[in-house]
């Protein structure tokens, strides 16, 4: 997501790195490859050309700002005006307002009935972190994808929620039956899977509409497909149009998109993206922050977002304990197996960078990350492969062990000595953050 954006923006920034002044000339130059970028990430040309104009006026015959230099102050209108952009700063995160009957809509193929189940497995994840449950029935009308219900049926009982089969084959009539079934069953929530097509047609608008209408949902969300670019726009407008939605869902964010309908929708539409997915995991699924995302596509990172992953799949014990082994100075083998392992849970090395700032403009390829994982786990298999007193005392690893950890790892012994090596580099930064009272902002 944005990787091509942010690798461009990152170049741009860069040349005009150390200029004590800023020129007109240089600003023109700088927007016009800020243009093409955008263009080149399928935002559409008027949308481009009213961003670029916007931070043009905010630019042009401004002095620089205090100690500022010209390339932080120009990315900084920019980082201003691209939040502005995508929606403006989010004070509070999305919560459900319950009980509510929430109604998804989209076209075949954009993930809608996946999405049902990845937000289920959010609101449960939300309360569990305030000792809540929440009781949540899905149900669905579309009747047109084969094996649809089936499969909203198969995500329900994955996800530990309650699922309800209408018995009429009318959209209107067995999306009435699913809203008794939520009633009478006292649940906090209702996602209503609706029928999609291949593309819009009238047939499938009456039925939205008509559900709509019938069923007065306090929560109406598009989902809509990034790879499709602009004509994720086209379908938004049309459903805008003969249905109405309160917010949109993005999904396959993960893929090669080039983010041009997340940096367009809000602009078009004047509504906002609550969602994003990023894979096909349950909890593949990330809250929209305007600001965040101006980050990441600028190559400044999302600090934010990575911490508060790490806090979700990283329990605050073992946190702690790798804190206080980085701090003793005495961090063993098992230690940095653990570390390891925690870094894994949050996600391959791929994604994990790009909420790391700077890292837009590290030449980083995907076949040095490739390598970089492969690495890790050889070094897994190498640390397991070790009795409990060579993990605690690396030192006794002399050549007759490193021989035998090697036989039961299937490596060589040149690899059991790139792992010592690594691992010595790990202590010596380990040091370095202590010393200069790093470790205790990252944790």
């Amino acid at each position: 997501m944005f990787d091509s954006l942010s690798k461009k923006f990152s170049s741009l920034f860069s040349r005009l790195t150390g200029s004590n002044t800023l020129t007109e000339q240089q600003i023109e130059e700088t927007l016009a490859s800020v243009k093409d970028a955008f263009l080149e990430a399928d935002v559409p040309y008027d949308v481009t050309e009213a961003f670029i104009a916007e931070v043009k006026r905010e630019v042009v015959g401004q002095k620089i700002l205090g100690s500022l230099k010209p390339a932080e102050m120009l990315m900084k209108v920019v980082n201003d005006k691209l939040v502005a952009f995508l929606g403006g700063k989010h004070d509070a995160p999305f919560s459900f307002q319950l009980p509510a009957i929430v109604m998804v809509m989209g076209l075949q193929g954009s993930g809608k009935t996946t999405t049902i189940s990845k937000l289920a497995w959010w609101v449960q994840q939300e309360a569990k972190k305030r000792n809540k449950t929440r009781r949540i029935l899905v149900g669905s009308v579309d009747f047109y994808r084969p094996a649809a219900i089936n499969q909203l049926e198969t995500l329900a009982k994955q996800v530990n929620i309650d699922f309800y089969r209408a018995q009429s084959s009318n959209p209107v009539q067995a999306a009435q039956e699913i809203v008794q079934q939520y009633k009478q069953g006292s649940y906090e929530l209702l996602f209503l899977d609706t029928a999609g097509r291949m593309h819009i047609d009238d047939i499938m608008m009456q039925e939205l509409s008509a559900i709509d209408t019938d069923l007065k949902p306090r929560y109406k969300f598009l989902v809509l497909d990034a790879m499709t670019g602009q004509e994720s726009l086209k379908v938004a407008k049309s459903f805008n149009e003969h249905v109405g939605f309160d917010a949109a869902i993005l999904t396959k964010m993960d893929s090669d998109t080039h983010g041009g309908a997340a940096l367009s929708f809000r602009y078009a539409l004047k509504k906002p993206i609550r969602f994003v997915g990023t894979g096909e995991k349950f909890d593949n699924l990330d809250q929209f922050y305007p600001e965040r995302i101006a980050g990441r596509v600028l190559g400044m990172g999302d600090m934010q977002s990575l911490v508060e992953k790490a806090n979700a799949k990283i329990k605050q014990s073992e946190q702690e304990s790798a804190y206080k082994s980085m701090m003793s100075g005495t961090m063993t083998l098992q230690d940095f197996a653990n570390q390891m392992e925690m870094v894994g849970r949050l996600g391959p090395l791929s994604q994990v960078i790009k909420y790391i700032p700077g890292m837009g403009s590290a030449n980083v390829s995907q076949d040095m990350l490739d390598k970089g994982e492969k690495e890790v786990r050889r070094f897994k298999a190498i640390i397991s492969s070790m009795t409990l007193k060579e993990r605690v005392y690396p030192r006794i690893l002399d050549g007759s062990r490193k021989n035998r950890v090697a036989k039961g790892a299937g490596v060589t012994v040149q690899e059991v000595n790139l792992l010592l090596q690594r691992f010595e580099q790990v202590q010596q930064y380990a040091k370095l953050f202590k010393k200069h009272g790093f470790l205790g902002k990252l944790f």
